[in-house]
């Protein structure tokens, strides 16, 4: 996640799961590439914006189940914290849409969001 001048970086996801739902940019890492170097990559492919890794901020467990109760999937999501160095936000890979979103209307929910945004964006902001 990057946050700069009183924005975040935001992306609308195109594909499941959260398809057409606003959050951080994010995807897989690739066999043998490191957690942040796949944020550094994963940010450059969904939103053409260029940032340095700084560490991570959290790991966010996601459970969904399907109706039955069974577990649809299980994710473990690193947050990792970036410092911006260039590019304008961009929609490309599996993003719909990206953006520079004010803190405050992110943290308000101005749009739909992916669960956990608001509490990783106060996590950074301290």
């Amino acid at each position: 996640m990057v946050v700069r001048e009183g924005h975040t970086l935001l992306f609308q996801r195109r594909n499941e799961p959260n398809a057409g739902l606003w959050g951080f940019p994010g995807g897989h890492v690739e066999l043998g590439e490191t957690a942040l170097a796949a944020a550094a990559r994963e940010l450059l492919e969904e939103t053409g914006v260029t940032a340095t890794p700084r560490g991570y901020l959290t790991n966010l467990d996601i459970v969904a189940r399907s109706a039955d109760g069974t577990i649809a999937h299980h994710y473990l999501l690193a947050a990792v914290v970036c410092d911006y160095v260039s590019g304008t936000p961009v929609a490309d890979d599996d993003a719909m849409d990206a953006a520079w979103v004010p803190v405050e209307a992110a943290l308000a929910g101005d749009r739909p969001m992916s669960e956990n945004v608001g509490k990783v964006l106060r996590l950074v902001l301290g």
